[in-house]
């Protein structure tokens, strides 16, 4: 029937933005890292044995 066919465009239009939102959220969630701060670090003394 042609006259159900803008709602089938529109409902597979909002399938679409909910999928992409799904995609995005799950993304951004599944790979927030946190930055390692080491605090305790030694420092290195190097030498200069050339001078």
């Amino acid at each position: 029937m042609p006259q159900m066919s803008p709602l089938n465009w529109m409902s597979l239009y909002i399938l679409f933005i909910f999928v992409f939102l799904i995609f995005n959220i799950i993304n951004y969630f599944l790979f927030l890292y946190s930055p390692n701060q080491n605090k305790n670090f030694k420092k290195k003394i190097l030498f200069n044995w050339k001078w």
